[in-house]
């Protein structure tokens, strides 16, 4: 066990109380700076079940490594914060790692990658009301539209209730959503620019205000007509790189041209790139996020 891990444990063990002591006196930003970009590392796939990368099937299971990897990534120029599970900010915030962060808690974790129920997504992370005494900057959410399956309707419901939870608040919502399928049991997400289109404008109606939604959304094909289908500020979903790190990372250059969309949520392609070395490719997705020309209009328009 690593030094830090024990430390973390034995914190938690003897001064619980200190998890929200540390949340309570972190120091706040905007959510945009002054570049008109945000740039933050994904780190809520454990709590759907999700530890694999690439070929890796358990690459994210050791808590220790997944933490000093994504500490790393914090410290690099350009990274604005992450998106978590209420687990890992807690510990990121015991070590002091998230001051001066933009942390968007991730809200519904419920739905189990590979379970029977896995699209009926309920709510088990943050609530809107746990977020604002956490003193986070925003909640993120995941919808999965599966028209042959009536699980998807009641997270339809609890996200529209979760935006207008947010909302009321002054607090970001941030919706990923997805056009999704069952096939041979398991759910499949439909990575095409139609559906996509679709999804998007579902979930932009949710609740009974949009002014501080935002989108969180895949690379697809024809990716600009896609985007023409809101007004949403949005961000990329970096997704697990496969085999093609260098095909995702194109991805990214081609979708940052476009107006609407003002920046990246990154995980397991960056926490642990092909090569180990995790700066890199943190700086690399940087340099992405700030040198698109969309980025200089963003900076022209506000």
């Amino acid at each position: 066990m690593s030094e830090m891990v024990e430390r973390l444990t034995d914190i938690r063990a003897t001064n619980p109380g200190a998890v929200g002591e540390a949340l309570a006196a972190r120091k706040r930003r905007p959510l945009l700076d002054d570049s008109g970009t945000l740039f933050l590392l994904a780190a809520d796939h454990p709590a759907r079940g999700i530890v694999k990368v690439g070929d890796d099937p358990t690459a994210m299971a050791d808590r220790g490594d997944f933490l000093e990897r994504i500490m790393t990534a914090l410290e690099r120029p350009g990274v604005d914060g992450l998106m978590a599970s209420p687990d890992i900010v807690d510990d990121l915030a015991l070590l002091g790692a998230i001051d001066g962060k933009v942390v968007i808690g991730s809200m519904n974790r419920g739905g189990l990658a590979g379970a029977a129920f896995e699209l009926d997504d309920r709510f088990t992370g943050y609530t809107a009301e746990s977020i604002a005494a956490a003193n986070l900057d925003g909640g993120k959410m995941l919808l999965r539209i599966a028209d042959d399956d009536r699980d998807t309707l009641p997270t339809i419901t609890a996200c529209a209730g979760a935006v207008d939870a947010l909302a009321s608040r002054g607090l970001m919502a941030m919706i990923e959503p997805f056009a999704s399928r069952r096939e041979d049991g398991r759910v499949k997400n439909v990575l095409e620019p139609d559906p996509t289109i679709r999804a998007i404008g579902i979930s932009s109606a949710l609740g009974s205000t949009s002014a501080y939604t935002w989108m969180k959304l895949p690379v697809v094909p024809e990716m600009e007509r896609v985007m023409a289908a809101t007004t949403l500020p949005t961000l990329l979903l970096g997704g697990d790189p496969g085999a093609d790190a260098e095909k995702t990372f194109e991805g990214w250059r081609m979708a940052m041209e476009i107006p609407q969309v003002r920046g990246l949520v990154a995980g397991r392609t960056l926490l642990y790139p092909g090569d180990g070395d995790v700066a890199a490719a943190v700086d690399a997705a940087a340099a992405i996020v700030s040198g698109g020309a969309g980025s200089a209009r963003k900076t022209e328009v506000r």
